[in-house]
């Protein structure tokens, strides 16, 4: 007996092995795993572009290929680079990933001193895992100037005398730290030095001495966290080497006829020297004469009398105003014929704003006859129709005859310039006249402030996808150019507000993710403000205006299929296809489309799908058949996908066996409402070591089985009894299948209104919700 019960307790320990191998739950695969993940990391504020934040080993279970992993932040903008794998050369199935700064990164450990990194991992047929990393901000240490300005001499520069005005010259800090503010010592030098800290050469240039000039700035530089540090730059400035701008001829004798008309040319004068300019110094009145600075032509601004002028005249390099040279010019007029009047000046450029009020002078014209008179001098005034309304002559001066509206289409249709002619007529017989030239332009004041549009809110899905376009905000502005504004959001885009609005057109599109359990709706504050409406940029006009954007809950909801189980009788034909039903299912989003596929009993692959239609593929079929088919109906691409199973109870009959008088396709009509059964499926995959294991235990289990019958027959004892009866559930399950052989035919209408699957045999049944019967597939 010794041998008997170790034999017993051997088969015990095996049904024990085999019964907990048959019930292990779910899928077993093996994890990723980040064995040395850390949680915090510390990272200073001064660490620059590259730095390594953080390096994690990935663990895989095997080598056949690298792991994928992906960095996310709940920070938006967050200066983290995406994650960089290597292989670990010490393992093979082990892998190193680096988090780094990003190029141009900068930290402040005020606006934000910890960054929150979920890293999802995951290796080649294995499970992903997610693990987050707190990266805390930490303040800098100090702020170090570079050498040589910050020693005791400071740093030398030497420049040019001619060198350009506010040309650059030094730059305190090269490297690009933000932040900064840079503090000049002391203030007896006429050099410049702005707030990026680059040092300006004076804003009228060098004076052109002829010996070396030296100024010495002490600077301070203080960063956001009121670290400083000092240094000194001493510039040098060298004698000019450029040519010294100079006349050839310090004076002229000019002869010119009276008839000699308005912006004729007179003359022309030179001077050499680099970027000479020139200009007229006297007489400055009447100005009887003008100078182009670039050319020095000399040009009458009226027609020219008997007279004699005296010009003076100056020539000046642009860059050095302090290096210039000077001419005199004798211009005699010489006398002819006197005809048409004088006047000046002989033509009139200006510039009024659109609002300057009806009846203000734009010029008086002082004009005079061949006698020096003016009394005898009728002023009138032509050109186009637009300009002879909008202006008028009161004697010698041109006024403003009605508002000239900038805004208006009238103006616009102009160029917003307007041209006319002033004639001006002396007595006498032939009456003698002359034109004066009138060139007004409007410019643009800056008068109305933006409106907003009505309040009618926007309505957004709330499964709107990043980019999606939720509505423009239409503001209004009455300025010229119409509607010329610049759209902004107050608070920017945040998790709070997960909304940004094009600056031209006013576009709001979705940036974050939208709850319609969390928010309702969202409240945005948008700023309108004008441009272009006024010749100094700074006097623009805005307005803020409340936008009201809703969230439209969308219901995530499986499709609908009436009925859900139906019972066809088809007769098998000859030849092509032949339809067998057509499914009635309904998304429920309007107009999505649905997806059909034959889940499970399409034997032999003789029925087909195509959209909502059931084909069937006629063979040689020699009996009747019943074919039972899951037919899985599902709407989009969402995950997790929501579908529901059609059942199909489809009872073929070949065309010789004698078929019911009707072949009309029964549809079963369900009034219940459907029950939809959640199947949840659990794969194990074993290794090969434990199907191994499980084939010797069983080979063991049968031996001893075959052992302990043997011992049991060749015992003279009572054997007892060896319970190895049917269990509680074979016994239900073999009641209900003779209930099911005494209860009538399956095919009659309303039997069937759901379906399942059996926990314990994994077999697919239907059932009646009302009666409990089942039906096995």
């Amino acid at each position: 007996m010794g041998m008997h019960r170790r034999l017993t307790f051997l088969l015990l320990l095996l049904l024990l092995l085999l019964l907990l191998s048959l019930h292990a739950p779910g899928t077993f695969v093996r994890a990723t795993a980040l064995p040395d993940l850390p949680r915090i990391v510390a990272l200073s504020e001064d660490a620059v572009p590259g730095t390594r934040v953080a390096e994690v080993t990935v663990s895989c279970s095997n080598a056949s290929g690298s792991p994928n992993i992906t960095l996310h932040s709940i920070e938006p903008g967050h200066p983290f680079n995406p994650i960089a794998i290597s292989a670990d050369p010490a393992a093979a199935a082990t892998f190193r990933a680096e988090v780094t700064l990003r190029a141009g990164a900068e930290l402040n450990a005020r606006q934000m001193n910890q960054y929150t990194l979920t890293l999802w991992a995951a290796c080649p047929g294995e499970d992903e895992v997610e693990e987050r990393l707190f990266v805390q901000v930490t303040a800098g240490q100090g702020l170090h100037c570079d050498t040589p300005f910050a020693s005791a001499g400071g740093d030398v520069v030497q420049v040019l005398a001619d060198v350009a005005p506010r040309t650059p010259l030094y730059v305190v800090l090269p490297q690009p730290l933000g932040g900064l503010t840079f503090r000049l010592r002391n203030h007896d030098t006429p050099l410049t030095l702005t707030h990026r800290g680059l040092v300006l050469a004076p804003a009228g240039g060098f004076n052109p001495s002829n010996d070396t000039q030296t100024f010495r700035l002490e600077i301070e530089v203080m960063d956001r966290h009121g670290h400083n540090c000092s240094g000194a730059v001493r510039v040098e400035v060298l004698p000019s080497r450029r040519p010294r701008v100079t006349f050839l001829e310090p004076q002229r004798a000019i002869t010119v006829p009276e008839a000699t008309g308005p912006l004729e040319v007179v003359t022309q004068v030179h001077a050499s020297g680099d970027n000479v300019r020139y200009a007229i110094l006297a007489p400055m009145v009447p100005r009887l004469f003008t100078i182009n600075e670039v050319t020095g032509e000399i040009r009458s601004t009226r027609r020219l009398e008997v007279a004699h002028a005296r010009l003076l005249v100056r020539a000046y390099n642009a860059l050095y105003p302090t290096d210039h040279a000077t001419t005199t010019l004798n211009v005699t007029v010489q006398g002819t014929d006197r005809r048409a009047p004088s006047c000046v000046p002989a033509i009139s450029v200006s510039q009024v704003p659109e609002t300057v009020s009806p009846g203000s002078t734009l010029v008086t014209l002082r004009c005079t006859d061949s006698a020096g008179t003016e009394d005898s001098l009728h002023y009138a005034l032509e050109g186009p129709s637009a300009s002879l309304s909008r202006f008028r002559m009161e004697g010698p001066q041109l006024q403003v005859n009605t508002t000239l509206d900038y805004d208006s289409e009238a103006v616009a249709a102009v160029g917003f310039q307007f041209t006319a002619t002033i004639v001006v007529t002396a007595g006498g017989q032939p009456p003698q006249s002359t034109h004066v030239p009138v060139l007004v332009t409007v410019t643009p004041v800056n008068e109305f402030t933006p409106a907003c549009p009505n309040g009618a809110p926007f309505t957004v899905l709330e499964t709107a996808a990043f980019g999606s376009a939720v509505g423009r905000v239409a503001g209004t502005d009455r300025d010229y150019p119409p509607d010329s504004l610049e759209y902004s959001l107050e608070g920017g885009p945040s998790p709070a507000q997960p909304f940004s609005i094009d600056t031209r057109t006013g576009e709001i599109r979705v940036v974050g993710p939208l709850n319609s359990q969390q928010h309702k709706s969202y409240r945005l504050t948008v700023r309108l403000t004008d441009t272009h409406n006024d010749l100094d940029p700074a006097k623009r006009r805005s307005r803020l205006c409340d936008v009201a954007v809703r969230l439209q809950a969308v219901p995530d909801q499986a499709p609908v299929c009436t009925p859900e189980v139906q019972e066809l009788r088809i007769t098998a034909g000859l030849g092509s296809r032949q339809p067998v039903t057509h499914l009635a299912c309904q998304s429920s989003s309007d107009g999505a489309a649905l997806a059909y596929t034959i889940a499970g009993g399409n034997e032999d692959g003789r029925f087909q799908l195509e959209g909502n239609t059931l084909f069937y593929l006629p063979d040689d079929l020699a009996e009747p058949r019943t074919f039972v088919l899951l037919v899985e109906v599902w709407g989009g691409p969402s995950a997790p996908r929501r579908s529901t199973v059609v059942a199909l109870v489809v009872h073929v009959t070949p065309r010789s066996t004698p078929a019911p008088p009707s072949t009309t396709t029964q549809r079963t009509m369900l009034q219940k409402e459907p029950l939809v059964i959640t199947r949840t499926e659990a794969v194990w995959h074993p290794p090969a070591w434990f199907v191994a294991v499980l084939t010797v235990s069983g080979a063991l289990l049968l031996a001893a089985l075959g052992c302990v019958a043997r011992s049991l027959l060749c015992s003279n004892r009572d054997p007892g009894k060896l319970l190895l009866g049917k269990s509680s559930w074979d016994m239900v399950e073999q009641s209900e299948g003779e209930e099911e052989r005494g209860r009538p035919h399956a095919g009659s209408p309303g039997r069937f209104d759901g379906r399942a699957r059996d926990p314990r045999t994994g077999r697919d049944y239907l059932f009646n919700s009302v009666t409990g019967a089942r039906r096995w597939i």
